[in-house]
Protein backbone atom coordinates (compact mmCIF):
# COMPACT_ATOMS: atom_id res chain seq x y z
CA UNK A 1 0.00 0.00 0.00
CA UNK A 2 1.39 3.36 -0.97
CA UNK A 3 1.47 6.42 1.21
CA UNK A 4 -0.88 8.14 -1.23
CA UNK A 5 -3.37 5.37 -0.78
CA UNK A 6 -3.08 5.50 3.01
CA UNK A 7 -3.80 9.24 3.23
CA UNK A 8 -6.29 9.54 0.37
CA UNK A 9 -9.60 11.06 1.53
CA UNK A 10 -12.55 8.68 1.43
CA UNK A 11 -14.56 10.78 -1.02
CA UNK A 12 -11.73 12.13 -3.19
CA UNK A 13 -12.31 11.05 -6.80
CA UNK A 14 -14.49 8.08 -5.79
CA UNK A 15 -17.65 9.50 -4.26
CA UNK A 16 -19.78 7.91 -6.98
CA UNK A 17 -18.24 4.50 -6.29
CA UNK A 18 -18.86 4.83 -2.53
CA UNK A 19 -22.46 5.88 -3.16
CA UNK A 20 -22.85 2.96 -5.56
CA UNK A 21 -21.46 0.43 -3.06
CA UNK A 22 -23.76 1.65 -0.27
CA UNK A 23 -26.81 1.65 -2.55
CA UNK A 24 -26.04 -1.92 -3.67
CA UNK A 25 -25.76 -2.93 -0.01
CA UNK A 26 -29.18 -1.35 0.60
CA UNK A 27 -30.62 -3.70 -2.06
CA UNK A 28 -29.18 -6.99 -0.85
CA UNK A 29 -31.76 -7.83 1.83
CA UNK A 30 -34.89 -5.70 1.21
CA UNK A 31 -36.82 -8.47 -0.55
CA UNK A 32 -36.04 -11.12 2.08
CA UNK A 33 -38.34 -9.86 4.85
CA UNK A 34 -40.82 -7.82 2.81
CA UNK A 35 -43.38 -10.60 2.23
CA UNK A 36 -43.98 -12.41 5.51
CA UNK A 37 -45.67 -9.52 7.40
CA UNK A 38 -48.32 -9.19 4.65
CA UNK A 39 -49.07 -12.83 3.81
CA UNK A 40 -52.63 -12.37 5.11
CA UNK A 41 -53.26 -9.71 2.42
CA UNK A 42 -51.62 -11.88 -0.24
CA UNK A 43 -53.69 -14.91 0.77
CA UNK A 44 -56.85 -12.82 0.40
CA UNK A 45 -56.05 -12.51 -3.32
CA UNK A 46 -54.78 -16.02 -4.04
CA UNK A 47 -54.14 -19.09 -1.87
CA UNK A 48 -50.68 -19.69 -0.41
CA UNK A 49 -50.28 -22.81 1.72
CA UNK A 50 -47.91 -23.19 4.66
CA UNK A 51 -45.66 -25.29 2.45
CA UNK A 52 -45.74 -22.53 -0.17
CA UNK A 53 -44.63 -19.97 2.42
CA UNK A 54 -41.85 -22.35 3.43
CA UNK A 55 -40.73 -22.69 -0.18
CA UNK A 56 -40.62 -18.90 -0.55
CA UNK A 57 -38.64 -18.68 2.67
CA UNK A 58 -36.01 -21.15 1.47
CA UNK A 59 -35.39 -19.28 -1.79
CA UNK A 60 -32.98 -16.62 -0.38
CA UNK A 61 -30.32 -18.99 1.00
CA UNK A 62 -30.64 -21.33 -2.02
CA UNK A 63 -30.16 -18.47 -4.48
CA UNK A 64 -27.39 -16.91 -2.40
CA UNK A 65 -25.49 -20.20 -2.41
CA UNK A 66 -26.07 -21.06 -6.08
CA UNK A 67 -25.46 -17.66 -7.64
CA UNK A 68 -22.62 -16.94 -5.25
CA UNK A 69 -20.88 -19.94 -6.82
CA UNK A 70 -21.74 -18.76 -10.36
CA UNK A 71 -20.56 -15.14 -9.87
CA UNK A 72 -16.85 -15.89 -10.54
CA UNK A 73 -17.83 -17.47 -13.86
CA UNK A 74 -19.68 -14.31 -14.93
CA UNK A 75 -16.71 -12.07 -14.05
CA UNK A 76 -14.35 -14.03 -16.31
CA UNK A 77 -16.02 -12.49 -19.36
CA UNK A 78 -17.19 -9.11 -18.08
CA UNK A 79 -15.90 -6.46 -15.67
CA UNK A 80 -17.08 -6.35 -12.07
CA UNK A 81 -19.08 -3.20 -12.78
CA UNK A 82 -20.85 -4.66 -15.80
CA UNK A 83 -21.79 -7.86 -13.97
CA UNK A 84 -23.06 -5.79 -11.05
CA UNK A 85 -25.21 -3.68 -13.38
CA UNK A 86 -26.73 -6.86 -14.83
CA UNK A 87 -27.34 -8.20 -11.31
CA UNK A 88 -29.11 -4.97 -10.33
CA UNK A 89 -31.21 -5.20 -13.50
CA UNK A 90 -32.15 -8.75 -12.53
CA UNK A 91 -33.13 -7.57 -9.04
CA UNK A 92 -35.29 -4.83 -10.57
CA UNK A 93 -36.99 -7.34 -12.84
CA UNK A 94 -37.70 -9.60 -9.89
CA UNK A 95 -39.21 -6.77 -7.86
CA UNK A 96 -41.52 -5.87 -10.76
CA UNK A 97 -42.59 -9.50 -11.17
CA UNK A 98 -43.37 -9.75 -7.46
CA UNK A 99 -45.33 -6.49 -7.54
CA UNK A 100 -47.47 -7.56 -10.50
CA UNK A 101 -47.95 -11.19 -9.43
CA UNK A 102 -51.46 -12.52 -9.81
CA UNK A 103 -50.61 -16.03 -8.73
CA UNK A 104 -48.32 -17.83 -6.33
CA UNK A 105 -46.23 -19.16 -9.24
CA UNK A 106 -45.42 -15.65 -10.50
CA UNK A 107 -44.70 -14.47 -6.96
CA UNK A 108 -42.27 -17.37 -6.47
CA UNK A 109 -40.58 -16.80 -9.85
CA UNK A 110 -40.21 -13.09 -9.16
CA UNK A 111 -38.74 -13.84 -5.73
CA UNK A 112 -36.24 -16.31 -7.19
CA UNK A 113 -35.17 -13.76 -9.82
CA UNK A 114 -34.71 -11.08 -7.16
CA UNK A 115 -32.68 -13.35 -4.89
CA UNK A 116 -30.53 -14.50 -7.83
CA UNK A 117 -29.44 -10.91 -8.44
CA UNK A 118 -28.80 -10.49 -4.72
CA UNK A 119 -26.69 -13.65 -4.65
CA UNK A 120 -24.36 -12.21 -7.29
CA UNK A 121 -24.30 -8.84 -5.52
CA UNK A 122 -23.25 -10.51 -2.24
CA UNK A 123 -20.12 -11.85 -3.90
CA UNK A 124 -19.25 -8.74 -5.94
CA UNK A 125 -19.25 -6.18 -3.13
CA UNK A 126 -15.98 -7.28 -1.42
CA UNK A 127 -13.87 -7.16 -4.62
CA UNK A 128 -15.47 -3.84 -5.57
CA UNK A 129 -14.45 -2.43 -2.19
CA UNK A 130 -10.93 -3.78 -2.81
CA UNK A 131 -10.88 -2.21 -6.28
CA UNK A 132 -12.05 1.30 -5.35
CA UNK A 133 -11.02 1.53 -1.67
CA UNK A 134 -7.85 -0.54 -1.18
CA UNK A 135 -6.80 1.95 1.52
CA UNK A 136 -10.15 1.90 3.39
CA UNK A 137 -11.29 -1.73 3.15
CA UNK A 138 -12.24 -2.04 6.83
CA UNK A 139 -14.14 1.25 6.98
CA UNK A 140 -16.10 0.76 3.76
CA UNK A 141 -16.88 -2.87 4.65
CA UNK A 142 -18.25 -1.75 8.02
CA UNK A 143 -20.32 0.94 6.29
CA UNK A 144 -21.92 -1.39 3.79
CA UNK A 145 -22.50 -4.12 6.39
CA UNK A 146 -24.38 -1.60 8.55
CA UNK A 147 -26.45 -0.48 5.56
CA UNK A 148 -27.31 -4.13 4.87
CA UNK A 149 -28.50 -4.56 8.45
CA UNK A 150 -30.68 -1.45 8.25
CA UNK A 151 -32.12 -2.63 4.91
CA UNK A 152 -33.10 -5.90 6.59
CA UNK A 153 -35.06 -4.32 9.44
CA UNK A 154 -36.80 -1.58 7.41
CA UNK A 155 -39.11 -3.65 5.10
CA UNK A 156 -41.06 -5.48 7.83
CA UNK A 157 -41.47 -2.19 9.68
CA UNK A 158 -43.27 -0.47 6.78
CA UNK A 159 -44.77 -3.46 4.91
CA UNK A 160 -48.14 -3.56 6.72
CA UNK A 161 -48.82 0.22 6.83
CA UNK A 162 -48.06 0.54 3.11
CA UNK A 163 -50.13 -2.54 2.28
CA UNK A 164 -53.06 -1.15 4.30
CA UNK A 165 -52.80 2.22 2.56
CA UNK A 166 -52.02 1.20 -1.04
CA UNK A 167 -52.27 -2.60 -1.32
CA UNK A 168 -49.74 -5.41 -0.99
CA UNK A 169 -48.57 -5.04 -4.60
CA UNK A 170 -47.25 -1.54 -3.80
CA UNK A 171 -45.79 -2.72 -0.50
CA UNK A 172 -43.76 -5.40 -2.28
CA UNK A 173 -42.95 -3.41 -5.42
CA UNK A 174 -41.75 -0.17 -3.85
CA UNK A 175 -38.32 -1.69 -3.24
CA UNK A 176 -37.77 -1.63 -7.01
CA UNK A 177 -37.01 2.07 -6.55
CA UNK A 178 -33.93 1.13 -4.52
CA UNK A 179 -32.68 -0.98 -7.42
CA UNK A 180 -33.16 1.92 -9.83
CA UNK A 181 -31.22 4.24 -7.53
CA UNK A 182 -28.38 1.71 -7.24
CA UNK A 183 -28.17 1.32 -11.01
CA UNK A 184 -27.53 5.03 -11.65
CA UNK A 185 -24.03 5.47 -10.13
CA UNK A 186 -22.76 2.21 -11.66
CA UNK A 187 -24.20 3.15 -15.03
CA UNK A 188 -22.27 6.40 -14.85
CA UNK A 189 -19.08 4.57 -13.88
CA UNK A 190 -19.41 2.07 -16.74
CA UNK A 191 -20.15 4.81 -19.30
CA UNK A 192 -17.64 7.46 -18.23
CA UNK A 193 -14.83 5.57 -16.48
CA UNK A 194 -14.63 2.53 -18.73
CA UNK A 195 -13.68 -0.08 -16.11
CA UNK A 196 -10.73 -2.36 -16.72
CA UNK A 197 -10.86 -5.48 -18.86
CA UNK A 198 -11.67 -8.55 -16.72
CA UNK A 199 -8.17 -9.90 -17.21
CA UNK A 200 -6.81 -6.84 -15.39
CA UNK A 201 -9.64 -6.47 -12.87
CA UNK A 202 -9.77 -7.32 -9.17
CA UNK A 203 -10.76 -10.97 -9.22
CA UNK A 204 -13.74 -12.66 -7.64
CA UNK A 205 -11.71 -15.41 -6.06
CA UNK A 206 -12.27 -19.12 -6.35
CA UNK A 207 -10.79 -21.71 -4.04
CA UNK A 208 -7.84 -23.89 -5.01
CA UNK A 209 -9.24 -27.29 -5.98
CA UNK A 210 -6.71 -29.29 -3.97
CA UNK A 211 -7.61 -27.29 -0.87
CA UNK A 212 -11.31 -27.78 -1.52
CA UNK A 213 -10.81 -31.55 -1.54
CA UNK A 214 -8.96 -31.30 1.78
CA UNK A 215 -11.66 -29.10 3.31
CA UNK A 216 -14.28 -31.81 2.73
CA UNK A 217 -12.26 -34.09 5.04
CA UNK A 218 -11.73 -31.43 7.72
CA UNK A 219 -13.59 -31.63 11.03
CA UNK A 220 -13.08 -27.89 11.47
CA UNK A 221 -14.74 -27.14 8.13
CA UNK A 222 -17.74 -29.31 8.96
CA UNK A 223 -18.07 -27.73 12.41
CA UNK A 224 -17.90 -24.26 10.84
CA UNK A 225 -20.55 -25.25 8.30
CA UNK A 226 -22.82 -26.50 11.11
CA UNK A 227 -22.49 -23.23 13.04
CA UNK A 228 -23.15 -21.19 9.89
CA UNK A 229 -26.08 -23.46 8.89
CA UNK A 230 -27.72 -23.15 12.32
CA UNK A 231 -27.57 -19.36 12.07
CA UNK A 232 -28.88 -19.36 8.49
CA UNK A 233 -31.60 -21.96 9.12
CA UNK A 234 -33.02 -20.18 12.14
CA UNK A 235 -32.76 -16.67 10.69
CA UNK A 236 -34.52 -17.50 7.42
CA UNK A 237 -37.15 -19.56 9.23
CA UNK A 238 -37.93 -16.51 11.35
CA UNK A 239 -37.92 -14.13 8.37
CA UNK A 240 -40.54 -16.37 6.75
CA UNK A 241 -42.66 -17.22 9.78
CA UNK A 242 -42.14 -14.89 12.76
CA UNK A 243 -45.07 -12.52 11.98
CA UNK A 244 -47.45 -15.48 11.69
CA UNK A 245 -46.02 -17.15 14.80
CA UNK A 246 -46.44 -14.13 17.09
CA UNK A 247 -49.88 -13.41 15.62
CA UNK A 248 -51.05 -16.95 16.39
CA UNK A 249 -49.39 -17.54 19.78
CA UNK A 250 -49.50 -14.02 21.25
CA UNK A 251 -52.36 -12.38 19.36
CA UNK A 252 -50.23 -9.53 18.01
CA UNK A 253 -51.90 -7.54 15.21
CA UNK A 254 -50.26 -7.50 11.74
CA UNK A 255 -48.51 -4.12 12.08
CA UNK A 256 -47.04 -5.08 15.45
CA UNK A 257 -46.01 -8.47 14.08
CA UNK A 258 -44.08 -6.70 11.33
CA UNK A 259 -42.44 -4.46 13.92
CA UNK A 260 -41.37 -7.53 15.89
CA UNK A 261 -39.77 -8.99 12.77
CA UNK A 262 -37.98 -5.68 12.34
CA UNK A 263 -36.78 -5.96 15.96
CA UNK A 264 -35.54 -9.48 15.24
CA UNK A 265 -33.59 -8.25 12.22
CA UNK A 266 -32.31 -5.20 14.08
CA UNK A 267 -30.59 -7.35 16.70
CA UNK A 268 -28.09 -8.20 13.98
CA UNK A 269 -26.65 -4.67 14.14
CA UNK A 270 -25.13 -4.81 17.65
CA UNK A 271 -24.13 -8.44 17.05
CA UNK A 272 -22.39 -7.52 13.81
CA UNK A 273 -20.52 -4.65 15.46
CA UNK A 274 -19.47 -6.39 18.69
CA UNK A 275 -18.96 -10.07 17.87
CA UNK A 276 -16.03 -9.62 15.45
CA UNK A 277 -14.24 -7.45 18.03
CA UNK A 278 -14.84 -9.97 20.81
CA UNK A 279 -13.89 -12.98 18.67
CA UNK A 280 -10.57 -11.40 17.73
CA UNK A 281 -9.66 -10.94 21.41
CA UNK A 282 -11.12 -13.99 23.17
CA UNK A 283 -9.01 -17.06 23.84
CA UNK A 284 -12.05 -19.36 23.82
CA UNK A 285 -14.48 -18.39 21.06
CA UNK A 286 -16.68 -21.36 21.98
CA UNK A 287 -18.18 -19.07 24.63
CA UNK A 288 -19.63 -16.93 21.84
CA UNK A 289 -21.08 -20.02 20.16
CA UNK A 290 -22.66 -21.08 23.44
CA UNK A 291 -24.01 -17.55 23.95
CA UNK A 292 -25.70 -17.65 20.53
CA UNK A 293 -27.20 -21.05 21.32
CA UNK A 294 -28.42 -19.79 24.71
CA UNK A 295 -30.15 -16.81 23.08
CA UNK A 296 -31.96 -19.14 20.71
CA UNK A 297 -33.01 -21.46 23.54
CA UNK A 298 -34.33 -18.74 25.84
CA UNK A 299 -36.08 -16.87 23.02
CA UNK A 300 -37.84 -19.97 21.72
CA UNK A 301 -38.71 -21.14 25.25
CA UNK A 302 -40.40 -17.81 25.91
CA UNK A 303 -42.43 -18.03 22.69
CA UNK A 304 -43.51 -21.57 23.61
CA UNK A 305 -44.27 -21.15 27.33
CA UNK A 306 -45.31 -17.49 27.86
CA UNK A 307 -45.71 -16.00 24.37
CA UNK A 308 -48.15 -13.30 25.43
CA UNK A 309 -45.84 -11.94 28.16
CA UNK A 310 -42.97 -9.68 27.02
CA UNK A 311 -43.21 -11.01 23.46
CA UNK A 312 -40.72 -8.38 22.35
CA UNK A 313 -38.13 -9.77 24.79
CA UNK A 314 -38.36 -13.33 23.43
CA UNK A 315 -38.12 -12.04 19.87
CA UNK A 316 -35.11 -9.87 20.73
CA UNK A 317 -33.31 -12.77 22.43
CA UNK A 318 -34.01 -15.09 19.50
CA UNK A 319 -32.72 -12.31 17.23
CA UNK A 320 -29.39 -12.34 19.07
CA UNK A 321 -28.93 -16.04 18.27
CA UNK A 322 -27.73 -15.32 14.71
CA UNK A 323 -24.62 -13.68 16.20
CA UNK A 324 -23.25 -17.01 14.95
CA UNK A 325 -23.26 -15.47 11.44
CA UNK A 326 -20.68 -12.68 11.99
CA UNK A 327 -18.77 -15.06 14.28
CA UNK A 328 -18.47 -17.58 11.43
CA UNK A 329 -17.21 -14.90 9.05
CA UNK A 330 -14.51 -13.87 11.52
CA UNK A 331 -13.46 -17.46 12.23
CA UNK A 332 -12.99 -18.12 8.52
CA UNK A 333 -9.93 -15.86 8.75
CA UNK A 334 -8.95 -16.67 12.34
CA UNK A 335 -8.85 -20.43 11.68
CA UNK A 336 -6.74 -20.24 8.50
CA UNK A 337 -3.10 -19.29 8.00
CA UNK A 338 -3.13 -18.65 4.24
CA UNK A 339 -5.26 -16.65 1.86
CA UNK A 340 -6.01 -19.78 -0.18
CA UNK A 341 -7.14 -21.58 2.96
CA UNK A 342 -9.45 -18.70 3.84
CA UNK A 343 -11.09 -18.75 0.40
CA UNK A 344 -11.54 -22.55 0.53
CA UNK A 345 -12.99 -22.52 4.05
CA UNK A 346 -15.27 -19.60 3.19
CA UNK A 347 -16.66 -21.33 0.11
CA UNK A 348 -17.28 -24.59 1.98
CA UNK A 349 -18.76 -22.96 5.09
CA UNK A 350 -21.10 -20.59 3.29
CA UNK A 351 -22.03 -22.92 0.43
CA UNK A 352 -22.96 -25.85 2.66
CA UNK A 353 -24.28 -23.56 5.41
CA UNK A 354 -26.70 -21.72 3.11
CA UNK A 355 -27.81 -25.01 1.52
CA UNK A 356 -28.64 -26.57 4.89
CA UNK A 357 -30.09 -23.28 6.10
CA UNK A 358 -32.59 -23.29 3.23
CA UNK A 359 -34.36 -26.22 4.89
CA UNK A 360 -35.45 -24.09 7.85
CA UNK A 361 -38.42 -22.20 6.38
CA UNK A 362 -39.73 -25.28 4.56
CA UNK A 363 -39.37 -27.55 7.61
CA UNK A 364 -41.22 -25.05 9.81
CA UNK A 365 -44.00 -24.77 7.23
CA UNK A 366 -44.39 -28.54 6.88
CA UNK A 367 -44.37 -29.09 10.65
CA UNK A 368 -46.96 -26.35 11.14
CA UNK A 369 -49.13 -27.92 8.44
CA UNK A 370 -48.88 -31.34 10.09
CA UNK A 371 -49.38 -30.25 13.70
CA UNK A 372 -51.58 -27.18 13.29
CA UNK A 373 -49.50 -25.26 15.82
CA UNK A 374 -46.10 -23.72 16.45
CA UNK A 375 -44.79 -25.67 19.45
CA UNK A 376 -43.28 -28.52 17.44
CA UNK A 377 -41.65 -26.22 14.84
CA UNK A 378 -40.10 -24.12 17.61
CA UNK A 379 -38.87 -27.23 19.42
CA UNK A 380 -37.21 -28.44 16.20
CA UNK A 381 -35.51 -25.05 15.78
CA UNK A 382 -34.34 -25.36 19.39
CA UNK A 383 -32.83 -28.77 18.59
CA UNK A 384 -30.93 -27.33 15.61
CA UNK A 385 -29.43 -24.67 17.88
CA UNK A 386 -28.07 -27.42 20.15
CA UNK A 387 -26.18 -28.81 17.15
CA UNK A 388 -24.20 -25.56 17.05
CA UNK A 389 -23.22 -26.08 20.69
CA UNK A 390 -21.68 -29.43 19.80
CA UNK A 391 -19.80 -27.89 16.86
CA UNK A 392 -18.55 -25.04 19.05
CA UNK A 393 -16.14 -27.34 20.87
CA UNK A 394 -14.43 -28.17 17.56
CA UNK A 395 -14.38 -24.57 16.34
CA UNK A 396 -12.83 -23.43 19.62
CA UNK A 397 -9.61 -25.41 19.13
CA UNK A 398 -6.94 -22.83 18.17
CA UNK A 399 -5.55 -24.90 15.30
CA UNK A 400 -5.51 -23.59 11.73
CA UNK A 401 -7.17 -25.44 8.86
CA UNK A 402 -3.84 -25.98 7.13
CA UNK A 403 -2.35 -27.61 10.27
CA UNK A 404 -5.11 -30.16 10.84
Amino acid sequence: MTTGQATRPLWHGRAVALLGILLVAANLRTAVAALSPIFSEIRAEFPVSAVGVGLLGMLPPVCFALFGLLAPIFTRRLSLETVLLIALGVMLTGHVLRATAGSFAVLAIGSAVTFAGMGVGNVLLPPLVKRYFPDRIGLVTALYATVMSVSTLLPPLVAVPVADAAGWHVSVGMWALMSVLAILPWLRIVITHRPAHPAHDVEVEEADRSLVARVWRSGLAWAMAVVFAVSSLNAYAMFAWLPQIVHDVAGTPPAESGALLSLYAGMGIPAGLLVPLLAARMRNVALLVYAGVAFFLVGYAGLIVVPGTATWLWVALAGLGPLLFPLSLVLINVRTRTHAGSVALSGFTQGLGYTLGALGPLAVGVLHELTGGWTVPLLVLTATALAAAAAGAVVARPVALEDR
